[in-house]
């Protein structure tokens, strides 16, 4: 929450300006603690926010240490940028084991894209500093702040799926086959293991998303994006030669209903809609009904795909 391109901004949520004196903001918050209370007709979801909100911003401290982070202040803040560590979940320094076999460049595509529109919007002649200055990023039309979200979300799912461990193979950014093959037309990561070879949609709407007749709604939703992946994997499996496990979206931990909803098959392929932070756990036991694989099968899956696999 609040920490995605796409995300309202604390402020936006108490419905003050940035530079909004103290007083004014603790009258904003308890004006939008009663408008938004379920008791008296408000929505449950948005009163969490406000009340996110007001822990983010309502002390002098919290409030400073945000607009640093948020590019609401003075003092330069932390980048969108792949590299850079404010916007990444800690890591345990200490763990050695090996990770996952992994192929690709996860959000390499829509990074690149994000860039080459962004200095087209900036305008020409225009000396852009950093492209993911959350103050820039703030600023830029919806489908661009959407295309980095993604990004983000992609590459925070590679980081999970690396830690799965040497059993698990990953191929991300892949390429679709067949009919839906434009050039934005990609599987966003396949990961092959003892539980199944699965392919996976990482995703930001930047808000809560529901499920409805086997695919995602909500206000940031458009299209049928679990209908439109798993058409991508049956391309990808017709071409390998290959048979997908199932098709997981995973989504923010805050913007979906729970952790692990598996939702039955879309076109006869079992589907999970899952929390970022669920995502190692589904992967490793498999979705409910699918079957597990292992020793030559898995050596021959990973075959044919090394074998088929492009890159986006």
């Amino acid at each position: 929450m609040f920490d995605s391109p796409l995300s309202a901004s604390a402020y936006d949520v108490l419905a003050v300006d940035p530079g909004v004196d103290e007083e004014s903001l603790r009258r904003a918050y308890r004006l939008r603690l009663r408008q938004t209370h379920p008791d008296t007709g408000g929505d449950a979801a948005v009163f969490i926010q406000v009340q996110r909100a007001w822990e983010l911003v309502g002390t002098p401290d919290a409030r400073a240490a945000y607009d640093r982070g948020h590019g609401f202040g003075a003092a330069s803040a932390p980048s969108f940028a792949a590299d850079a560590p404010g916007w990444r979940p800690p890591r345990a320094s200490a763990d050695t084991r090996p990770r996952a076999r992994s192929y690709g460049h996860p959000g390499g595509w829509r990074r690149e894209r994000y860039l080459d529109l962004i200095r087209e919007w900036a305008g020409r002649g225009v000396t852009l500093g950093d492209p993911y200055d959350p103050a820039l990023v703030r600023t830029a039309p919806h489908h661009l702040r959407r295309l980095l979200a993604d990004a983000l979300a992609e590459e925070a799912t590679a980081r999970i799926v690396a830690d799965l461990g040497m059993g698990y193979t990953v191929w991300h950014d892949v390429a679709a086959a067949g009919r839906d093959s434009g050039s934005d037309a990609k599987i966003d990561h396949i990961v092959l293991g003892p539980s199944g070879l699965y392919g996976i949609l990482s995703e930001d709407f930047g808000g809560p998303v529901r499920v409805r007749r086997g695919d995602l709604i909500g206000d940031g939703v458009t299209g049928a994006p679990v209908g439109e992946l798993v058409a991508r994997m049956r391309g990808l499996a017709r071409a390998a030669g290959v048979r997908f496990s199932g098709a997981i979206a995973v989504l923010p931990d805050d913007d979906v209903l729970q952790a692990i909803d598996e939702i039955g098959k879309v076109r006869g392929t079992p589907v999970a809609i899952v929390g970022r932070s669920a995502l190692s756990t589904v992967l490793r036991r498999g979705i409910t009904g699918v079957r597990s694989i292992g020793g030559n099968e898995v050596f021959d899956v990973r075959t044919r795909l090394q074998q088929a696999v492009r890159f986006a």
